[in-house]
């Protein structure tokens, strides 16, 4: 079951318009799930692709088990995996009317409706539901299930022969059984995935890691556009320079350009050039980075940020695949791959009509989420690790290691900046840190951090994960540094205080990695 959230607000296009944006994206969807070996990526596609051309606030999946008719159920918000449990009474009932009856249902308030008992649905958040079997051969293999509620516009019966299409697309690329049963059965192979991007700088092992791993390996085989979409900091150009390395483009041109970072009176030269004499200063011809990409990808960071009047000419070279240079009428065709990146929601500025809704759609064809370092903890060591060895290596010191307690701060420690605030720590900590040190521990934590870690290791409770032994070790090591930090770091005045020898308060700070910190 796949759970994804709206992906538009009121529609400001033409219905003429906007229909044909539906029946394209029908169309790019076929394109997609051509390239696709990946069930995981199959089902995500499906309902991100559904939920956006249906305009639907939740979209879900539900897929059969050919052998124990039990389902799948992946859930996804925004691409983020989430709990669905408060849609679970819908879902259930609806998709097995579905189901039993192999029929399509749609219904303006489901909390009214007299298919099903009264006050059923009372505190579920839904009110619009359209629904339709997924068949195959004559079989049904599950259902794609819609939600909207109170405020979003209620689902129509054009929605409804839409769904029944895209259902119509869709349901052949499910029709393997025996895959559908792998799913259920057996876990997907990671090692060679975690290789091989590992080559381009790409680092982690957990499970949001590796989801995110398999939407670039699948993007990789197609040569559609892809929309990048998470915080700032996440590695969003990493991620696209490895979707183009591992596409059939790799060998060809990569180029990046920030959308925010031009000023607007340059911008459209930036993009499309210009010709001699096109403007004040322009003494020569040159290429904008279309054309200089064209064979290649461009990848368009923050793209929100492209002014309003830009957009529709970015449009125009979408749809016709050609460029016009600034001060000249002659059009040159191009072929570029666009890979664009966003740290804010399109969704809310085609709503405040900062964004064209007919642009949104035209970038909306591949999108991927890349989830924060707060969603994938487990691979802040990792991450930590690889920068220290290389920051030890520019600044010539033999760090190759954290301490325990300074890995538990990272992976505990917000981190709006997500992997390049993390890398720009390890770097600091790594300048700090003495040259013949081997390993860094909390004692090297300049001054303007100290009191955050004390905090953040003080009032965080058990670590479940963690054996007691560990647990233990980590509260013995607050109870001594506490005692050292009110003796004004006084060995033998601190051990008075714990009521143990000298000689044993070094030996456990030793053990446990304890010094006083040095002036910074």
């Amino acid at each position: 079951m796949s759970l994804i959230k709206r992906e538009n607000g009121d529609n400001s296009l033409p219905p003429t318009t906007n229909r044909h944006n539906k029946l394209e994206g029908l169309v790019e969807l076929a394109d997609i799930l051509s390239e696709q070996i990946n069930i995981d990526e199959i089902i995500r596609l499906i309902a991100q692709k559904s939920a956006t051309l249906l305009e639907a606030e939740t979209a879900l999946i539900m897929l059969l088990n050919p052998k124990t008719q039990n389902t799948i159920k992946t859930i996804f918000r925004d691409g983020r995996e989430l709990d669905g449990e408060k849609f679970r009474l819908v879902q259930i009932n609806v998709c097995g009317w579905v189901l039993n009856k192999k029929e399509p249902f749609l219904s303006a308030d489901i909390k009214t409706d007299d298919r099903f008992a009264k006050k059923q649905f009372k505190d579920v958040p839904v009110k619009s539901v359209v629904s339709v079997p997924l068949k195959t051969e004559g079989n049904v293999i599950g259902c794609i299930l819609l939600l909207n509620g109170e405020t979003i516009p209620d689902f129509s019966n054009a929605d409804l022969v839409l769904l029944t299409k895209l259902s119509a697309i869709a349901s052949p690329y499910l029709r393997n059984l025996q895959q559908l049963q792998q799913y259920f059965e057996a876990p997907l192979s990671e090692n060679a995935l975690l290789t091989k991007y590992k080559s381009v700088g790409l680092l982690g092992k957990s499970l949001k890691y590796i989801e995110l791993l398999q939407s670039i390996e699948a993007a990789a085989r197609c040569d559609v556009r892809v929309l990048l979409e998470g915080q700032t900091g996440t590695g969003k150009e990493l991620i696209a320079r490895a979707i183009h390395n591992f596409s059939a483009r790799g060998p060809k041109t990569f180029l990046a350009i920030d959308c925010g970072a031009i000023p607007e009176n340059l911008i459209e030269s930036e993009l499309f050039g210009h010709v001699k004499g096109a403007f004040t200063g322009a003494a020569k011809d040159r290429k904008g980075v279309f054309e200089a990409a064209s064979g290649g990808t461009l990848f368009m960071d923050e793209i929100g940020n492209l002014p309003f009047a830009m957009q529709s000419k970015l449009m125009r070279v979408l749809q016709e695949g050609e460029i016009r240079p600034l001060g000249s009428n002659a059009p040159r065709k191009i072929d570029v791959r666009v890979i664009c990146a966003t740290s804010s929601s399109l969704q809310d500025l085609v709503k405040e009509g900062k964004f064209r809704d007919d642009l949104y759609y035209r970038l909306h064809v591949y999108p991927i989420y890349i989830p924060s370092l707060q969603d994938r903890q487990e691979d802040i060591s990792i991450l930590a690790d690889h920068f220290l060895r290389k920051f030890s290596v520019e600044q010539r010191k033999k760090a190759i290691s954290f301490h325990e307690s300074i890995i538990k701060f990272m992976q505990r420690r917000p981190w709006p900046g997500n992997i390049r605030e993390l890398e720009n720590f390890v770097e600091r900590m790594t300048a700090i840190a003495m040259p013949d040190d081997s390993e860094i521990t909390a004692d090297r934590l300049p001054p303007d951090l100290q009191s955050e870690y004390k905090e953040i290791i003080s009032t965080r409770g058990p670590d479940w994960q963690q054996s007691l032994g560990d647990n233990l070790e980590e509260y013995e090591a607050q109870l001594i540094r506490k005692a050292l930090v009110e003796s004004n770091w006084n060995q033998s005045q601190a051990a008075k205080l714990l009521q143990i020898s000298e000689s044993n308060i070094r030996f456990r700070m030793g053990k446990l990695g304890i010094r006083k910190p040095q002036e910074i």
